[in-house]
């Protein structure tokens, strides 16, 4: 079902890191236009956001589950508090569903979160004991079922989700957004996987990354030797990507487990995630940059960019393998 943006019953203002936004009680939010300032491309647009690497639902840079929290919930009570999404789809961001909570809260408090800590961990005592240590192959990463949704279906699929988690059973019977939201029609398919964009560097191309970026630190020249060479050039603190929303800067580059392909850890200087990390490949006479996400701790994304080398994560947990 499509879900409208005009389908709302409540309107409501907020201030989010000094941006102005008016929200509605169906997760859809409008950024104001800054007073006396050019108008920028996503001002006094009203949208449920673009869906991240991550599955949640993004406003140029920004999480929009914290937009309508802050909203409709008021500011997090600390620093270390992280929005929950109590059905676990990341996409439903209606107030209703969703609450201010400590990363353990997230974890322990929600049953269905709690139940698929128990599918990937064995038990929640195994999870509290090691959480680098999921079973393998039980760490579930899917997000192609989340989806904003409509007032019915967020109850229904809400109610589902719990009746699983009690029984102890995985439903049966087709994609799990189908089971959820008693649906074939085309929002429950997955989405098509994102074409390569042209980058502003030449012999460059993006993938699952959308915004134009130029690679200062790219070789000029494709050949045998180009990720060697890039290797070389992806020193610490350089300018990894620039586009009109900032920089990223390197914090570490190696090549992936197979050894065919870079990975490329930088710092975001601007923006809530100041993590990110890059895949860079050569296909057909071109290297290919592939966001593989973004980050709220350097343990989380250290994490990933372990994994990626086919090396075991010994840190700790972060914020970022449950938010």
């Amino acid at each position: 079902m499509t879900v409208n943006l005009d389908h709302f019953e409540q309107e409501t203002e907020c201030v989010y890191k000094g941006e102005r936004y008016s929200v509605r009680d169906n997760g859809a939010v409008l950024r104001h236009a800054r007073d006396g300032k050019r108008l920028r491309k996503y001002d006094n647009k009203w949208t449920f956001g673009n869906p991240n690497n991550n599955g949640h639902k993004i406003i140029v840079s920004e999480v929009v589950h914290r937009i309508v929290a802050t909203a409709f919930h008021g500011d997090p009570p600390s620093e270390q508090h992280i929005v929950d999404h109590i059905d676990t789809n990341r996409q439903n961001n209606r107030p209703e569903n969703l609450r201010w909570v400590t990363r353990l809260e997230n974890i322990l408090l929600n049953p269905i979160t709690c139940r698929r800590v128990e599918i990937a961990y064995g038990s929640i005592e195994n999870f509290l004991k090691d959480p680098n240590q999921p079973i393998p192959g039980k760490l579930d990463q899917n997000f192609d079922w989340m989806r904003s949704v409509t007032k019915r279906e967020a109850d229904d699929s809400h109610k589902r989700l719990l009746d699983w988690a009690k029984s102890g059973a995985i439903p049966s019977g087709g994609a799990l957004g189908s089971w959820l939201y008693k649906s074939n029609d085309e929002d429950s398919k997955p989405p098509e996987p994102d074409n390569p964009i042209e980058s502003k560097t030449p012999g460059a191309v993006q993938k699952n990354w959308k915004t134009p970026c130029e690679f200062p630190l790219c070789p000029s020249e494709i050949g045998e030797t180009s990720l060697e060479q890039y290797l070389k050039n992806l020193k610490s603190g350089e300018v990894f990507a620039r586009n009109k929303y900032g920089e990223s800067l390197v914090h570490s580059a190696d090549y992936s487990e197979n050894s065919e392909t870079l990975l490329v850890l930088c710092n975001l200087p601007t923006g809530e995630k100041k993590w990110s990390l890059a895949r860079i490949s050569i296909e057909d006479q071109q290297l290919v940059h592939e966001s593989i996400g973004t980050f709220f701790s350097l343990d989380g994304a250290r994490k990933q960019f372990t994994l990626g080398r086919g090396l075991k994560w010994e840190g700790r947990e972060s914020i970022d393998d449950y938010s």
